[in-house]
């Protein structure tokens, strides 16, 4: 059983005295010998195990926060800190490739650095199971399968490499070093290797099998999980992006058959309460996560992102007042809509009060110094964690010891990803989204059973969405139909600190959310600091405390204005990031890499803009 699937193999080596000869002439028992590995399914399974860590991350391991919710994704407009605000890249790296197999990235894209370490690998293991195949070593049909677990691979990392740097090389089988003019090739574009992750994807689809023995093993159901994600992100970049709309029908197409794979199974369902689904030691009977990384600190594999969610630890990138406006009042409407008593009252009580339950289960309920904002995130960690705060508190709650199960794909990002796809397909022709759509999606999601804290709390679920009375959000986009808008809406309140939100702004061609334009994006809620928070009123914030009045005034602390100590937070010293263009949708190769090129004899194209 595949109990620990993210465990390193290790081999047993056997010390024994022999001569030297007969020693050197020994094949190693440490390392892989591709002349001999290739002879069992099991060794298939093996080896594609090695691709685990690289793409179902989770919470990654130890203090390592690439790819890890809440310590990797904090560059959004979702987030603000103290001080200057971090930026997009000003210019082109000295150098960007990489040949590790490291699961590195560039925060500021959400992806992968310029590496096609992954790409030779599943390339590989594709021609040694097509050998293992002519040989007669594996039957056809556990050649169909493994076959797609490796295109699966293929198509994953292109899709990333491919959000990141847009046209990127693309190769369908390992390179020899004398092939040059593969090797150098310039980049390919764009579409053209989404069409080939396309075809990957389809023939995962129907290839792979429904189930491989553990529910943690890669099968159909999970892969299709991702397809959506991954087809919904291209698909929509084409519409958005490329104005392309025959490509972008395509693979919106493919993420919504790939949804309905999930969908249909009815394998899995919203059983869960919000906050179980990160804070759970195991998600092995959760029946909303579809796959997961477990962690166990019995053999050492924990992590960090439960200690920094502590109440203790410090989030210097912290949730600003435009998401927490964002978040919808629990009878359905926008809160300037809405007709529940204080929906308007944007401070951190009064939120948790009349708000959607995943504000309630995702934050704090109180204002929090350890926050750069004062609304501090607590999702990612048990309801029991945040009650030893100021700690001590036990290995399971601190330092780089957590041992909660990280969600990797679960059933509300499929039926979301699913009722996106629906309705941009309806606005390209395509049929319109019913309200029995609406219902197996966002209504599903909104349905979900509160935990006994929440109800404890008065926490009432959210009205269900109806498309005859869609709400008319006076702060919706004019280009962004409103069906659409709360599909986005619950997007951002479903996956705050996941690994969503920089993608979604760019497949939207809305970057410029990041500009800081509107204020609210550089400040915390609403707070009266003489009755919420007297701990700030003391000689030390003199002159550093400053609140934003309703109508724009920035009052700062005197050490005698307590009383008038009352308005949205202002983040110590905070200032905009620097200004950007549109260039920053996608990354720059490195110079030292274009330079290479040229030694050879060969041309890499830069990144438009850069």
């Amino acid at each position: 059983m595949m109990k620990k699937y993210f465990l390193i193999l290790i081999a047993v080596v056997t010390l024994g005295i022999a001569g030297c000869s007969d020693f050197l002439d020994r094949p190693s028992l440490t390392t892989m010998n591709d002349g001999n590995y290739w002879t069992s399914e099991n060794n298939l399974r093996l080896f594609a195990n090695g691709f685990y860590t690289n793409y179902f991350v989770g919470y990654n391991s130890s203090f390592t926060e690439d790819y890890a919710y809440l310590r990797g994704y904090y560059f959004s407009d979702d987030l603000a800190s103290s001080g200057k605000q971090s930026g997009f890249e000003t210019q082109a790296p000295a150098s960007r490739a990489s040949t590790s197999e490291a699961a590195s990235w560039l925060q500021t894209y959400s992806g992968p650095t310029w590496d096609f370490a992954w790409v030779r690998k599943s390339n590989l293991f594709l021609e040694r199971i097509e050998s293992m195949k002519t040989g007669n070593i594996i039957s056809a049909s556990v050649y169909q399968h493994w076959s797609a677990v490796a295109k699966f691979f293929r198509g994953y990392e292109y899709s990333r490499l491919v959000s990141v740097f847009g046209n990127v090389p693309y190769y369908d089988r390992v390179i020899a070093d004398s092939e040059l003019d593969l090797l150098y090739k310039d980049r390919d574009d764009r579409t053209m290797v989404m069409d080939k992750v396309y075809d990957d994807f389809v023939y995962v689809l129907d290839n792979m099998r429904l189930s491989d023995g553990d529910a943690q093993y890669l099968n159909r159901y999970s892969a299709a999980a991702l397809i959506s994600r991954l087809m919904l992100f291209e698909g929509t970049w084409q519409k958005y992006q490329l104005n392309n709309n025959a490509k972008a029908q395509k693979y919106l197409d493919l993420a919504v058959k790939a949804a309905n794979i999930v969908m249909a199974s009815g394998k899995f369902s919203f059983t869960s309460d919000f906050r179980s689904l990160f804070g759970s030691e195991s998600l092995t009977s959760n029946k909303e996560v579809i796959l997961y990384r477990t962690y166990d600190a019995a053999i050492g594999i924990t992590h960090s992102v439960a200690s920094y969610s502590n109440g203790y630890e410090s989030q210097s990138q912290a949730p600003n007042l435009k998401l927490a406006k964002a978040f919808i009042c629990q009878d359905g409407k926008p809160y300037k809509l809405s007709t529940l008593p204080n929906a308007a009252n944007l401070d951190i009580k009064n939120m948790v009060a009349t708000r959607d339950p995943r504000f309630e289960a995702t934050f704090w309920n109180a204002p929090k110094k350890e926050s750069s904002t004062l609304l501090y995130a607590c999702k990612f960690i048990d309801r029991v964690g945040v009650t030893y705060y100021p700690g001590p508190y036990p290995a399971i709650y601190g330092s780089s010891t957590n041992p909660n199960d990280a969600p990797i794909i679960r059933l509300a990002e499929v039926v979301l990803n699913w009722i996106e796809a629906k309705a941009e397909l309806a606005t390209m022709g395509g049929a319109a989204v019913t309200q029995a759509d609406i219902d197996a999606s966002i209504n599903a999601i909104r349905n979900r059973p509160l935990d006994a804290t929440a109800t404890a709390k008065g926490i009432k679920k959210t009205a269900p969405l109806t498309l005859a009375s869609l709400p008319d959000d006076p702060d919706r986009d004019s280009d962004v139909p409103a069906l659409l808008w709360e599909i986005r809406r619950e997007r951002r309140m479903e996956f705050v600190f996941e690994h969503t939100r920089l993608l979604d702004l760019k497949r939207w061609k809305k970057i410029n959310y990041m500009a800081n334009t509107d204020p609210d994006n550089m400040l915390g809620l609403w707070i009266n600091f003489q009755t919420e928070f007297p701990e700030f009123l003391v000689a030390a914030k003199v002159n550093k405390l400053k609140v934003r009045k309703a109508d724009g005034t920035v009052v700062t602390y005197t050490g005698t204005n307590g009383a008038d100590m009352v308005g949205y937070y202002v983040p110590e010293n905070i200032t905009n990031r620097d200004a950007f263009t549109d260039r920053v949708y996608l990354a720059p190769v490195g110079n030292t890499q274009i330079s290479e090129y040229l030694g050879k004899g060969y041309k890499l194209s830069q990144t438009p803009g850069w």
